[in-house]
């Protein structure tokens, strides 16, 4: 393998299913991006929308962008890995090139993504308990 590597830019788009635990999510695609040797810039959200057309019967999609550089023989292999992923809608990857350094400096935000993980994951234990003693009510009332 070639020593050179080149800054990508990648974009993830994750089910709104899968978002929900962003922090296993954010993983996933770093051990994918690690299996292709290679060096992690950064990681952020971008954003979080309806998609233009359903995939895989998805209306909402959570975009991660994500830059890293590697060598050009690890991209077929992180492509790949990713279309085989079930947790992984879509994936593009573009060389980025017109990314100064200075520009790289603000690009990682993984702690943002913990602090969201972390919020999404208490919003869905709150979510979770409410929603099963609620059919209880009713016979409690009875």
């Amino acid at each position: 393998m070639s020593e050179t590597k080149a800054l990508y830019e990648s974009m993830f788009l994750i089910s709104q299913a899968e978002a929900a635990d962003l922090g296993s999510i954010v993983s996933h695609i770093e051990e994918i991006l690690r299996r292709g040797h290679t060096e992690i810039v950064g990681i952020r959200k971008w954003d979080e929308r309806r998609l233009a057309y359903e995939i895989d019967k998805q209306r909402r999609g959570f975009y991660l962008l994500c830059y890293f550089r590697a060598p050009a023989e690890s991209l077929a292999h992180i492509e790949r890995d990713c279309n085989l992923s079930e947790r992984i809608l879509r994936v593009m990857i573009l060389r980025a090139d017109h990314i100064g350094e200075a520009e790289l400096a603000g690009v990682d935000d993984r702690t943002g993504l913990a602090t969201e993980a972390k919020l999404r994951a208490a919003r869905a234990a709150e979510v979770r308990p409410t929603s099963e003693p609620a059919a209880e009510q009713p016979a409690a009332a009875e």
